[in-house]
């Protein structure tokens, strides 16, 4: 049996994703960055971080959105299923390929119900291909995504020992996950 709240419209589904962070809950989990100091760069490996120590999630999905329906007219889940332990990941060209532009949003929901919301970024600009990344936008030394540091220099951009895994593989897992998802809600 398919749930009602899978068709509630783009408004509703952001008005949640905003009552879940403005009430509290699962505050401790935070999308640090992209915001509004940290943007990506189109057709570009771009950094996700969240803070990961002080919560009880242990898996979420990763969604993209923007702020005008214009541009996006629903969240777009570009990660299934993701660890909280990794604290970081670099997204992929192949993982999320959205246009320069600026009000997007990264949300780190429930991965079978995208309307619970854990988390939101503030809105943040996705740059032209060739801008310069923020410096600090690069994830830790000791995250598990593989990535390395290069923070201090204006045109840091990450880069991943594991960046295939986030390609043709990491879409079957997710594939696997969702039809799952699907499974246990039919």
């Amino acid at each position: 049996m398919v749930k009602l709240t899978n068709f509630l419209p783009r408004a509703a589904f952001l008005a949640l994703a905003s009552l879940s962070t403005l009430t509290g809950i699962n505050a401790d989990l935070q999308i640090t960055s992209p915001s509004s100091s940290t943007w990506w760069v189109a057709k570009s490996q771009n950094v996700l971080q969240w803070t990961c120590h002080d919560t009880n999630i242990t898996q979420f999905t990763v969604l993209i959105s923007n702020t005008d329906p214009k541009i996006a007219v629903a969240p777009l889940a570009i990660i299934g299923v993701q660890n909280n332990f990794d604290c970081s990941l670099i997204i992929t060209q192949d993982q999320a390929n959205q246009p320069a532009g600026t009000g997007w949003l990264v949300l780190l929901a429930n991965i079978l119900n995208q309307t619970d919301v854990y988390a939101t970024s503030q809105p943040f600009e996705i740059k032209p291909l060739g801008s310069l990344y923020p410096s600090q936008a690069t994830p830790s030394a000791n995250a598990s995504s593989g990535a390395s540091s290069t923070a201090g220099t204006a045109s840091a951009k990450p880069t991943s020992a594991a960046s295939a895994v986030g390609g043709k593989a990491l879409w079957g897992v997710v594939l696997g996950a969702v039809a799952g998802g699907v499974a246990a809600m039919l």
